[in-house]
């Protein structure tokens, strides 16, 4: 039986080869604690910093500004507790945007729960932030404020730089997840203006489970994980060396290839996205007028339920807009905070390209998603 053809790249992405020769390697020879001081620590130690220098040169950082961690969602909650609880004597106040992701929001929930206050700044119909309004969101006692880059549903790109510059002009440290940038558009630190950036590997053609958090020098941190002091005490817990460098091989991949890979993202995409309006003109796509990740397209198919259509179009691996919890059918808060009807929100799917879709694959991707949604639609109007 062939395998479907995969377009859920913002979900996870296969490992690259190059990275699994690498993983298998370091799993191979490299087996000493890297805390040890004999010569199989050292040899775990030299791994580890040259993965910590791949990862920082792909978000023009300095080694001793990543801190590695299990992925992205331990990095948003480490970067979300880690400033509130250094600085909860400052200040006991968060903003972050209506769309971001739930490692980001949950954590903030959690404040909130024990007394925080929060504001969730909206977006606009195409799914963009407006930095005015984030500003206007800051208050004297803000301590974080979180913009992501870009959102993993509809692909668009936020304004991180005027966000920040807003937040560092009233003394907030910036926080942006950039687990879906990496690897697709450059990604910079200091032209971002950010204090935290979270990675999460397996977006990034690594392994999941490996993922890393940017720490600007001097940004007040108090560690989620305490131990024996791993990491200058910002993580402790034995560094895993083989998935450390795993990630690094990533970032160096990601590093060479980001021309090129944006080119050959943005092609795929686009050459699906035609196929698409022109199979069913009545297709609804999400932020279309905004800035996108190259390999992003949510497009919603009207009368077309997306769960029934992923079902339907039996050779096509994509995700939705709408997720099942409890047997019901919930839209995607993403898509109804930029005022999509919670109908239209679970008609839509999330498409999106990777390193190795191919041409092919997008051509048949297409007629079957569009044949399965014209008979679903016509099924509906009958």
């Amino acid at each position: 039986m062939a395998h479907p053809i995969y377009l859920d790249y913002n979900a996870s992405t296969p490992v690259a080869p190059e990275v699994l020769e690498v993983l298998t390697r370091v799993l191979r020879d490299v087996h000493g604690n890297a805390l040890s001081t004999h010569a199989y620590g050292a040899a775990g130690r030299a791994v580890l910093e040259t993965a910590r220098a791949q990862v920082a040169a792909l978000i023009g950082a300095e080694p001793d500004e990543i801190v590695f961690t299990s992925g992205g969602t331990e990095s948003n909650n480490a970067a979300v507790h880690g400033v509130a609880e250094a600085l909860a004597d400052r200040g006991r106040h968060l903003v972050l945007t209506a769309i971001e992701h739930s490692s980001v929001d949950q954590p903030a929930r959690a404040l909130e729960a024990r007394g925080w206050g929060a504001a969730r700044v909206p977006v606009d119909t195409n799914g963009a932030v407006d930095p005015r309004a984030v500003e206007h969101a800051i208050r004297p006692d803000t301590v974080l404020v979180a913009v992501m880059h870009a959102n993993n549903e509809t692909g668009v790109i936020q304004p991180v730089p005027a966000a920040a510059r807003a937040a560092k002009a009233r003394g907030a440290f910036v926080l942006t997840d950039a687990a879906q940038t990496l690897g697709k558009i450059p990604v910079d630190v200091d032209a971002l203006g950010v204090d935290l950036l979270s990675i999460a590997g397996h977006k990034l053609y690594a392994p999941q489970g490996i993922g890393a958090l940017y720490i600007r020098r001097g940004t007040p941190y108090a560690p989620l994980h305490r131990g024996a002091g791993h990491q200058e005490n910002r993580r402790s817990g034995t560094e895993t060396v083989a998935l450390s460098a795993a990630l690094g091989e990533a970032c160096r991949l990601a590093t060479a290839e980001l021309e090129t890979r944006r080119a050959h993202l943005a092609a795929m995409r686009d050459r699906l996205e035609q196929a698409l309006r022109a199979a069913f003109p009545g297709l609804v796509v999400h932020g279309a007028a905004a800035k996108r990740l190259p390999n992003t397209l949510s497009a919603a198919f009207p009368g077309a339920d997306a769960i029934d259509l992923l079902a339907s179009a039996t050779g096509v691996a994509a995700g939705s807009g709408a997720a099942c919890h409890s047997g019901k059918t919930e839209p995607s808060k993403v898509l109804v905070a930029m005022g999509v009807s919670p109908e239209l929100a679970r008609q839509t799917l999330r498409l999106t390209t990777g390193r190795g879709t191919t041409a092919a694959e997008i051509d048949a991707a297409a007629a079957a998603i569009a044949g399965a949604a014209r008979a679903l639609a016509g099924g509906a109007r009958a």
